[in-house]
């Protein structure tokens, strides 16, 4: 017997198809996964290691054509089989054009498929594999970036996973925190049991210690059952605290409390209970500076800070800029377009150029309004004025007003194309001022 080890992703809308397709490369001892639609298939691509697609044309919504050109570019070494029961001479052609390994026509024999998936599996072993690998494989789940600084924190990630150290993650809002310690959690041993997100910040400070220790029926008025906290709630996984330098003085003696005896007491209870869980907080506060003015207590802060992860803010890790555009025109294409889209060379340029004060989560809210605004792809009149005209200058970098107008003025211009016109218009002066200034 054949002990093949690669994985084949089976795509067809049509179940029995798919049945059939997934019995005999069983029997031939291929592994499968399958997709009933172009969206599914992309989202196992992105999370699964794929040797070889198969799919079907026409399909309702995205047809096939949009998903192998999606593979075509994303995962050029991907091989790709055609199975279609609508053949015609254009679409042959096109599949041909589009890098595809096999055509089978249905109905086909089971002898046919073998020889077409064999053949397509044989060519891509043979061929150089190209050097870089797409985003969608990275090694950390949703976790994007092959920058430096990126890889430093996977590093830590990496030393961390497999034991329940506390682990403290700083950085600005909106750089990725909750990522990381979902990293820490699903990426490690731990990764079955549970994954507890409190946001420290967005419960009053009433209802916090409930929140994270539980209650017994009576502890205050409303309190009609016993109800576990999220404490008890992680029990042999992970409890993420966000913004935890929200929490009020007494909420910090009880959490030094949980982290010193590994155990919580509930409210309206005398009784404490053993907790096994891995305790991660994270802020974008400065608890120093809060230590200083004691809305902080000093010894919480040394036990959460065991080990620390600092998250470099995007403006750190630009490289990593058109990685994670490329995430969210995946996500945002398909969602309210149905399709893949691109970013022109010079709006990503615009991006580029940006010092993105709101980090991540400001990037992936600017492509997904440029992906509803665009018409085939993304170009520099699909983003928000802010981002085009805005002149983002090293702080240590002091310029003549002269010098800083020029370059605002090339600014424009680059953003309106060179159009003139435009660029005098958004300037607000005439062409004959705007063409002075450039000479000047």
């Amino acid at each position: 017997m054949r002990l093949n080890k690669e994985n084949i992703l089976i795509v067809d809308d049509d179940l029995h198809i798919l049945e059939l397709l997934q019995r005999h490369l069983h029997r031939w001892n291929y592994h499968t996964y399958r997709a009933v639609s172009v969206k599914e298939a992309v989202n196992i691509l992105r999370d699964s290691q794929v040797d070889l697609l198969i799919t079907d044309l026409k399909m309702p919504q995205i047809d096939g054509f949009e998903l192998i050109k999606f593979v075509s570019e994303h995962y050029p070494d991907l091989p790709k089989l055609i199975v279609t029961g609508f053949p015609s001479v254009q679409d042959s052609l096109k599949a041909i054009k589009s890098g595809v390994a096999e055509y089978l026509t249905k109905p086909f024999t089971r002898d046919e498929l073998e020889e077409a998936v064999t053949k397509a599996l044989s060519a891509s072993r043979a061929k150089p594999k190209t050097p870089t690998q797409p985003v969608q494989r990275d090694a950390y789940g949703e976790i994007i970036g092959s920058s430096e600084e990126m890889n430093e924190v996977l590093e830590v990630v990496d030393r961390v996973k497999d034991n329940k150290a506390t682990l403290y993650i700083s950085g600005e809002s909106g750089t990725g925190k909750e990522l990381v310690a979902r990293a820490v959690h699903y990426q490690g041993k731990f990764a079955a049991a549970p994954f507890v997100p409190v946001n420290c910040g967005g419960i009053p400070e009433t209802l916090l210690e409930a929140e994270l220790f539980g209650y017994k029926k009576g502890a205050f008025t409303g309190a009609e059952k016993d109800r576990k906290g999220a404490f008890q709630s992680a029990q042999g996984g992970t409890i993420f605290l966000d913004e935890i330098g929200n929490a009020s003085l007494a909420v910090q003696a009880r959490l030094l409390r949980v982290l010193q005896e590994k155990e919580v007491t509930p409210l309206g209870s005398h009784k404490p209970e053993k907790i096994d869980v891995r305790v991660i907080a994270a802020t974008n506060n400065d608890l120093a500076e809060m230590i200083r003015k004691e809305t902080f207590r000093e010894d919480l802060y040394y036990r959460l800070r065991v080990v620390e992860i600092h998250i470099p803010p995007l403006r750190k890790r630009m490289t990593d800029l058109p990685l994670l555009v490329d995430k969210f025109l995946l996500k945002y294409g398909l969602e309210y377009k149905d399709r893949y889209l691109k970013i022109e060379p010079d709006a990503l340029e615009v991006l580029k150029r940006y010092s993105w004060p709101g980090n991540i989560r400001e990037l992936e809210n600017v492509v997904q309004r440029a992906v509803i605004m665009c018409d085939k792809s993304i170009q520099v009149k699909d983003l928000p004025d802010h981002l085009k005209y805005a002149i983002d200058m090293p702080e240590d970098v002091l310029s003549s007003l002269a010098e800083m107008e020029r370059k605002y003025i090339k600014k424009v211009l680059r953003a309106t194309g060179n159009n003139k016109t435009r660029a005098a218009e958004i300037l607000q002066i005439t062409r004959k001022t705007l063409r002075e200034k450039l000479k000047e």
